[in-house]
């Protein structure tokens, strides 16, 4: 997967900003006196949202070099799609 070497430094700062929002979340579920529900939604919801983007990125440059792109062969790119597909059925679960 080039489009992931390539963007390699990219998709780990993301990965980065995904985990201190998680351990920021999980700060805050351990601490005893936590009464701010609507502060854990929206950092579950800030989470949620970066991981969507996160998996945006991968699957836009998956898609552009294993299913858009000339070189590959019918086969190659039918058997690419069938995998993106279920990788998206399993995401949207």
């Amino acid at each position: 997967m080039a489009h992931t070497v390539e963007g390699r430094k990219k998709l780990l700062n993301r990965i980065r900003r995904i985990k201190g929002q998680i351990e920021a979340l999980e700060s805050v579920l351990q601490k005893e006196s936590s009464d701010d529900c609507s502060a854990v939604l929206q950092q579950i919801a800030s989470i949620r949202g970066a991981v969507g983007g996160l998996m945006m990125t991968v699957l836009e440059g998956h898609i552009r070099e294993h299913i858009g792109a000339e070189k590959v062969s019918p086969d190659q790119r039918q058997a690419d799609t069938e995998q993106v597909i279920s990788v998206l059925r399993s995401y949207v679960k």
